[in-house]
């Protein structure tokens, strides 16, 4: 015991005898400080969770209590957990007899029940896991088994103050489980009945609650405790040295009286219970005497932990644990989170933090960490005493009864702090933390993390999210639940629910009739959707209020997750009912308004397009922050970088170049999402709003259509191009007429596009587009690339007035007056390597100007020289001028317009050339031939000194400097771009044109292209004109096509009757266009002139499918629409309108008015039709209801009813079989009331065509003896049946007969009459004659059927033959049906997986036969070298014969396969078959069978050893073993030892196992591969010490030298990846002792 006390001396530090020695003032000063000094490290280490290890005891706080956990507060502001499996082991008991049975036990109590926050509780720290985000999670237990267990039943003594936990109740009291081995406690029930009063938790004590307990006696040596859990004797209780507490077994909570023995800032050193020491450290000190305290003076104090190892104690002197039962004091729950404005130091520890005091008088603690942003912006010399600092409450703790608070600028501005700050519907901003199968989870600060649920992650399902989301990423999301008891916070990053404006449903009270707002779906079912909001409230939206049009499939229309706009229809809060509605009504709109925030009011006064001056308030990384100058300055908004211009280059430009106070004129409003306006300078864009030529909605988008739009973003798979008003569309990879290798060469985000709509997918709102020039370009390459030209240099002047207003630096000004063309004198400065050369000059200060060696021509030029240059390009970004000094272009001649030169390359900037031409002059000619031109490879890019032909179209030099020219005669292009007409010949009238023409001036022109409803004329250079279908002819015939009788180049006479500026991206601006007319007739018709039953001529322009309607010209500003059903009366032509319709073709039609927006007129080609009885007409069918009859839409908006006695003439089993939504019908009217019309389409009465059943209106029309058919509507108790025969007879009663047949029904019907609603499956009829396109005449039919309709069934037949074909060939696709096996088995006969899967093919049919038929097959066919194949099936054919034959069936087949297979694998297959489907008599009886077969096959003793093992049968295993032994070759004995032991240790008992390879490794010391065998196994299974001897025990054996190295190295590994560097040292001394000893006797 001595020679322990002085190694480990007790309470952790020795004490120093200073016997002899007087002690001098000062030193005792400083001796005490290295005291301190000592027991930082202890003391930081517990500040920090690093310090906590496995096996600590602490005294801890419950903080917070829920289903599945204890959260423990622990001293110093740490906190852990206790999960509920580690509460007590009665209680783990109950839990797991709950799970097994599946149902709840009355007597096991939740956590909640028996737990509250504020109790002390005993913890023992179980584990120490550092997460994914760096914090350390410290896991708990309270079980009394570990939190006792340096206490044995010896050292049990009256008035010990212990743990203990209900583990049953008793009649007389209760059981109470203290953890401590062999000892029975008692509480009697009179002990306990003051307790129970006293927590109000019930009149009994519960199963798992924790309790302080006193022992009141002790008997049979601690063998039997009685105890006392009364509180005022626990209060009382205090640990004394009679109780014998060693430092093994002293316990957390325990009070003791100690004497203080320093006393230090940073703490004090105490001794209790006599020999022990302990540390007080400065949160633990009584707040009010922490001053007062003085060496010797006594105290008491509570033990707060003991570390495992080095045992030191802490205590604390707080007086709420003075008193074992008691509970620290709580902060108020409106005080978490506070804000303290002024906090003064109280003071400051540099190693930890600093304790402040509050405004309320209590002192809070703030971490180090928390004093500042980072540790680079920490100052200590801010935190003196005294010093006020402004901090907010972020935590309490409740073992130091402290604030815990941050004085982090964005801690103290956070929003949220706890969950509770969080409400429902808040959107927040958060970074993905991890991606999991059930969402993503997000961090939202660091205390918050929600989940996104998968269905949330975006608009739609994201298949592979990891795609989208990176860890790490910044995401913004909406709130949809938030519960702060349970710490749960579920959020959304569905885009349409983030940037809601409406408002937010969160319960049933709120949900108002009449509120509109936002959800998603959670389920489409035939009897509607299920949509849900926020807090988990859900609504039923029914069938009949999903659409205004009928929705037969939901399913098919609405997915789950989708983001919807609903309207509540009605709401009962109490029983949590909610019917809401997708047809929103018009009412709703000024409602809306009003709900809005008044900040809503500012977004609407700008609409997207409107034009707008702003002034520059700041330049950003990312663009421009602008106000608007009409609001006063007022509206902030911004610009994009990118959308400060059509180019790129211009963009960064003017980026550059501009300050803060410059203002912008003429920009345009390009979105308003979100919280401020963005705005465009992007010309194009502008005149496509300007024009129209934009889509608003997704669903005006049609196949075809150009749009200009800019790139949103580029990806490796395509590019994302968005449009105004916010519809964005991908273009995939494969979207240039170029090769794309990377998308990145291709386009820029920002970048302006003309794209083509390719395809649109309206369920997933999806476009796909294509930007390849040749389906975007008007086919005018020259014109095309010449407006780019003209638009860059208007900007480029733009920018140079803009820099030559400022006159604050030479630099800027002298940039202005350079301009290409211009001569300077220059003094060269340095010739380069490479040979170009350096100027400098008066007239260039500041700017760098250079000459390459092509420029410097054939002159020698030296440093210091004078000499004349001319420049070529000035970049005002990079400030270079690139000049030249070739003589050619010093020339100057007088040049013509359109006149085609030779020219020479002499510089490439990024959107245009500088070329000289044959007369000297510079030019600049485009790069791009259009906006989607971006991308040249090497050899068609240009290059300096290469000569091209150029056209010049601008022949006075301007303020660019250079002439303008586009390159080389215009390419004709084969793809001519079809442009929409509303770009040439829809515009507005202009009364007066800025030209030479004037109104009615006849002019000549040429024809240069002819459109379906109008033809282009060219009448000079300058100037186009449009001749529209009506202008053309004097008498139009109806059908003919006014524009095919001119032809492209023919010339033309025409009078002028109106004009257009043109001012787009594709035309220079100036250029006219007249609207010219070859009619005499000039006076033009409006709207308001046509009257409803007047007969006009108009033009095809296109039939709308998606509208279904047919668009067309009157006049080119009057177009048209023909509803679908007044397009013509055959239904040939009303199947497919599409076809029988030509662009341009002359139509007459009626006029019935003009539309809802009074912008078109609506048109009639059948003439107006009045819908009285009698009238034959046609409809569209719109619903289907089962058993009642269809519903049909009229020309005319108008809707009918048909009954279901009125489909036919001929009773049909299933008469709705025929109809589907969509159909065109013909009817006759029966009668016409004001609401509702009732159709027929039954036969005319006339006609002489026999009809079966006729039509029964009354009871008279019944005559007995008359065979009628009709519906059955009921079925009464007497067995009557009520038949429906007939509209107004309602029923009659038919009385079953004796022996007559039962009726029959078809399978289609239901019994049900309430189940109307529902669509019943029913078999299809054959067509009859009610098929509405036959009904005409039976010769016509059989007319048709010969040509037409032959070919065309052909044709299908054809096609569908392919299509099967197609997918046969599918290498991909899953055989469905026995025919696919048999082609698969034909194919490849000798592959086993495929007769496997062909049998279970069969078995999930339940066809047993059939797969036996199939495996009898496969051995059959597999060839006979195929082994192994074959063994596949005879096991398949086995498994069968278990799991669904007899024992004879079964035993059959195995005898058949040990004759054709190797007879051991059958036998150990069959084994492995029985012992998985737990038959293990017969497995026994295999395997015994097997010993006498092949008893010298060791594989087959194994692999019955390892069947006993895992039977848990070890004594007959050992038994085995001796069997086996005799049985085996010698050679084989310690193979199969060594294997036996293995076993035992994976499925036996391990102390056997090592018994086996000591006795073998006696016998055979120097078989390696038995040691090696033996090592791997103790280092998986035992314990260090054991591998250790083994290890020392190997390398004193004496085995060769590369063996010897071998073991050595393995040794050393182990000590480096589990010992110390003392252990590794001794290993390596060792190995060195080893190598010594073998070279010195190799010296002897």
């Amino acid at each position: 015991v001595a020679t322990m006390e002085e190694n480990f001396p007790r309470g952790g530090i020795q004490r120093k005898t200073t016997e002899g020695k007087t002690p001098n003032p000062k030193l005792e000063r400083d001796n005490l400080f290295d005291v301190c000094c000592l027991y930082i490290h202890s003391m930081l280490c517990f500040l920090l969770s690093q310090a906590l290890c496995e096996g600590m005891l602490l005294l801890g706080c419950i903080k917070e209590v829920s289903d599945y956990e204890l959260v423990i507060s622990l001293p110093n502001g740490l906190s852990g957990f206790v999960p509920v499996t580690q509460i007590s082991d009665a209680y783990s008991k109950m839990l797991s007899k709950q799970v097994a049975q599946g149902e709840l036990l009355e007597d096991l109590n939740s956590l909640m029940d028996m737990y509250s926050p504020g109790t002390l509780v005993r913890c023992i720290v179980t584990s120490v896991e550092k997460s994914a985000d760096g914090r350390r999670s410290i896991k708990l237990s309270i079980d009394p088994k570990k939190v006792n267990k340096g206490l044995n039943a010896s050292a049990l003594t009256s008035g010990m103050l212990l743990s203990g936990f209900v583990s049953s109740v008793e009649d007389h009291g209760y059981l109470i489980d203290i953890g401590v081995s062999g000892t029975h406690a008692f509480l009697p029930r009179q002990k306990a009945q003051n307790y129970i009063k006293a927590v109000k938790r019930g009149a009994d004590l519960k199963i798992g609650q924790n309790l302080n307990c006193v022992i009141a006696e002790a008997k049979n040596e601690g063998r039997v405790v009685r105890l006392s859990v009364d509180r005022s004797e626990v209060a009382a209780s205090l640990a004394t040295e009679r109780q014998n507490w060693t430092l093994s077994n002293l316990l957390p909570g325990l009070v003791v009286k100690a004497r203080v023995l320093k006393v230090a800032p940073l703490g004090i050193k105490l001794s209790f219970l006599s020999s022990f020491t302990g540390i007080v450290d400065f949160m633990h000190m009584d707040p009010e005497k922490s001053m007062n305290y003085s060496p010797d003076q006594v105290v008491k104090a509570c033990i707060l932990s003991i570390h495992p190892t080095s045992k030191v104690v802490r205590l604390t002197l707080r007086q709420a644990f003075l008193h074992p039962g008691g509970s620290p004091n709580q902060l108020s729950s409106d005080r978490m989170g506070a804000v303290v404005e002024e906090s003064a130091v109280k003071a400051f520890y540099k190693q930890f933090g600093a304790i402040f005091e509050l405004d309320d008088g209590t002192l809070a603690f703030a971490r180090l960490k928390h004093l500042s942003k980072n540790r680079k912006s920490f100052k200590p010399g801010a935190f003196k005493t005294g010093c006020k600092h402004k901090c907010r409450i972020i935590d309490y703790s409740l073992m130091d009864e402290m604030c815990i608070v941050s004085l982090k600028y964005q801690i103290i501005e956070a929003r949220f702090l706890q969950y509770k700050d969080i409400h429902t519907g808040d959107v927040v901003q958060g970074k993905v933390f991890a991606l999991k199968p059930i969402g993503m989870q997000v961090k939202v600060t660091d205390g918050i993390k929600g989940l996104v649920p998968s269905m949330h992650l975006a608009n739609g399902i994201l298949k592979q999210p990891e795609k989208k989301y990176n860890i790490g990423d910044e995401v913004r999301c909406r709130v949809l639940e938030c519960n702060p008891a349970g710490k749960k916070l579920i959020l959304t990053l569905k885009k349409s629910l983030v940037q809601s404006k409406l408002p937010v449903l969160s319960n049933y009270e709120d949900a108002k009739p009449g509120l509109i707002t936002h959800g998603f779906v959670v389920c489409a079912r035939e009897f509607g959707c299920i949509v849900k909001f926020y807090n988990d409230v859900k609504g039923l939206v029914p069938k009949n209020e999903l659409s205004s049009e009928p929705i037969p499939c939901p399913d098919k229309v609405f997915h789950e997750g989708q983001v919807v706009k609903v309207m509540v229809l009605k709401c009962e809060p109490q029983q949590e009912r909610l019917l809401l509605s997708f047809r929103l009504s018009s009412k709703s709109a000024p409602e809306d308004k009003k709900e809005c925030p008044p900040k809503k009011k500012q977004e609407m006064k700008y609409q997207i397009g409107e034009m707008v001056d702003v002034k520059v308030l700041k330049k950003k990384d990312n663009g421009l922050e602008v106000s608007i100058l009409e609001d006063e300055g007022n509206v902030i908004a911004s610009i994009p970088t990118g959308h400060l211009s059509d180019f790129v280059a211009t963009c960064k430009l003017l980026w550059h170049c501009l300050q803060e106070g410059d203002v912008l004129p003429r920009v345009m409003c390009l979105s308003d999402k979100g919280e401020h306006i963005m705005l465009s300078r992007k010309s194009a864009v502008i005149s496509a709003v300007q024009e129209e030529q934009v889509v608003r909605t997704f669903s005006e988008i049609q196949p075809g259509m150009l749009l200009t739009g800019y790139v949103r973003n580029v990806m490796p798979f395509g590019v994302f191009v968005e449009f105004p008003f916010g519809v964005t569309g991908l273009a995939p990879k494969s979207m240039s007429d170029k090769f794309v290798t990377d998308t990145k060469d291709h386009f820029v985000v920002g970048q302006t596009v003309i794209a083509k709509v390719m395809s649109i997918d309206e369920e997933k709102q999806r476009v796909l587009l294509n930007l390849k020039v040749s389906e975007c370009s008007s086919g005018d390459s020259a014109a095309e690339s010449f407006a780019l030209l003209s638009q860059y240099f208007k900007e480029m002047k733009e920018i140079r007035n803009l820099l030559r207003r400022r006159d604050d630096s030479v630099n800027t000004g002298s940039l202005c007056e350079l301009v290409p063309g211009r001569e300077l004198q220059l003094v060269v400065q340095d010739v380069k390597e490479d040979g170009s050369a350096l100027f400098s000059g008066s007239c260039v200060t500041g700017l760098t100007v250079t000459a390459t060696r092509y420029h410097l021509g054939d002159k020698n030029i030296v440093p210091g020289e004078k000499t004349k240059a001319l420049v070529l390009h000035v970049d005002a970004l990079t400030s270079k001028v690139y000049v030249s000094l070739r003589e050619e272009l010093l020339k100057q001649r007088q040049l013509k317009e359109n006149s085609q030169h030779s020219a020479i390359v002499q510089h490439i900037a990024e959107e245009f050339a500088v070329v000289s031409l044959e007369t000297g002059q510079l030019a600049a000619i485009p790069t791009a031939s259009h906006f989607n031109d971006t991308f040249r490879f090497d050899s068609e890019k240009l290059k300096v000194g290469q000569i091209i032909s150029a056209t010049l179209k601008v022949v006075k030099v301007n303020d660019h400097g250079v002439l303008l020219a586009v390159q080389g005669p215009a390419k004709k292009n084969v793809f001519v771009r079809v442009r929409n007409e509303s770009e040439t010949a829809l515009e507005e009238m202009l009364a007066v044109v800025n030209h030479s023409l004037s109104l009615g001036d006849i002019v000549t022109g040429t024809v240069k292209s002819v459109k379906p409803t109008h033809v282009t004329v060219a009448i000079d250079d300058k100037l186009t004109g449009s001749i529209h279908a009506s202008r053309i002819l004097d008498e139009v015939p109806i059908g003919s096509f006014p524009t095919c009788t001119l032809k492209a180049g023919q010339k033309v006479t025409a009078r002028v009757v109106g004009g257009r500026d043109v001012n787009t991206h594709r035309w220079e601006k100036g250029k006219v266009t007249a609207v010219l007319n070859l009619k005499e007739d000039t006076a033009l018709k409006k709207l308001g002139l046509y009257t409803v039953g007047q007969t006009v001529t108009c033009f095809v322009k296109k039939y709308n499918i998606l509208k279904n309607w047919l668009e067309v010209e009157v006049t080119p500003d009057i177009r048209g629409r023909v509803p679908h059903l007044l397009g013509n009366l055959s239904f040939q032509v009303l199947k497919h309108p599409e076809k029988s319709f030509k662009n341009g073709q002359a139509i007459s039609a009626t006029v019935t008015g003009t539309d809802v927006t009074e912008t078109n007129l609506c048109l009639s080609l059948t003439g107006i039709q009045s819908l009285e009885q009698g009238t034959i007409t046609v409809g569209m069918v719109t619903k289907v209801t089962p058993h009642i009859g269809l519903t049909i839409a009229l020309p005319g908006g108008k809707t009918g009813k048909v009954s279901i006695f009125h489909l036919n003439d001929i009773y049909a089993e299933n008469p709705l079989g025929d109809f589907k939504v969509g159909k065109i019908v013909r009817s006759v009217i029966l009668f016409a009331l004001t609401s509702d019309l009732s159709f027929s389409f039954r036969l005319n009465p006339k006609s002489n065509s026999k009809v079966e059943d006729v039509e029964i209106t009354c009871v008279k029309d019944v005559k007995k003896g008359q065979l009628v058919r009709g519906y059955v509507k009921s079925i009464t108790q007497s067995g009557c049946k009520n038949f429906k025969l007939g509209h107004s007879l309602s029923s009659i009663q038919v009385r079953k007969l004796g022996e007559a047949p039962r009726l029959q029904v078809s399978v289609g019907f239901t019994w049900d009459e309430d189940m109307n609603a529902m669509d019943i499956p029913v078999l299809s009829q054959k067509e009859e004659s009610s098929e509405s396109e036959e009904e005409e005449d039976p010769q016509a039919k059989l007319k048709k059927q010969t040509k037409k309709e032959k070919e065309l069934e052909k044709q299908k037949k054809e096609k569908e033959l392919c299509k099967l074909e197609a997918a046969l060939m599918d290498p991909s696709r899953q055989p469905q049906s026995a025919d696919d096996f048999d082609r698969l088995v034909l194919s490849s006969p000798n592959s086993s997986i495929l007769w496997l899967q062909y049998m279970a093919f069969h078995l999930q049919a339940t066809e047993i036969e059939k797969a036996r038929a199939v495996a009898e097959r496969a051995l059959k066919t597999i060839c006979f070298r195929e082994e192994q194949e074959k063994l596949n099936v005879w096991v398949a054919l086995l498994n069968l014969e278990n799991m669904y034959g007899t024992a004879e069936t079964l035993m059959k087949v195995f005898e058949r396969a040990v004759q054709y297979n190797e007879p051991l694998k059958v036998f150990q297959h069959l084994c492995d078959i029985f012992a998985n489907s737990e038959k293990y008599k017969q497995a026994e009886e295999l395997y015994h069978t097997m010993l006498k077969r092949f008893r010298q096959e060791k594989s087959v003793w194994l692999k019955y050893a390892s069947f006993l093992l895992k039977q848990g049968q070890t004594e007959a295993t050992h038994r085995l073993l001796e069997r086996a032994l005799k049985a085996l070759p010698t050679k084989e004995h310690v193979d199969a030892i060594s294997r036996f032991a293995q076993l035992e240790f994976r499925f036996g008992d391990s102390e056997h196992a090592k018994a086996l390879f000591e006795s073998t490794l006696s016998s055979y010391p120097k078989r390696t591969d038995i040691w090696s065998i033996y090592m791997d196994i103790m280092i998986k299974h035992g314990s260090q010490k054991e591998v250790r001897d083994i290890f020392e025990r190997v390398i004193h054996l004496s085995l060769a030298p590369k063996k010897m190295k071998f073991f050595f190295k393995r040794y050393l590994d182990y000590e480096k990846k589990f010992g110390t560097t003392d252990s590794v040292l001794a290993v390596k001394r060792a190995a060195l002792e080893y190598v010594e000893t073998k070279s010195s006797l190799a010296d002897t």
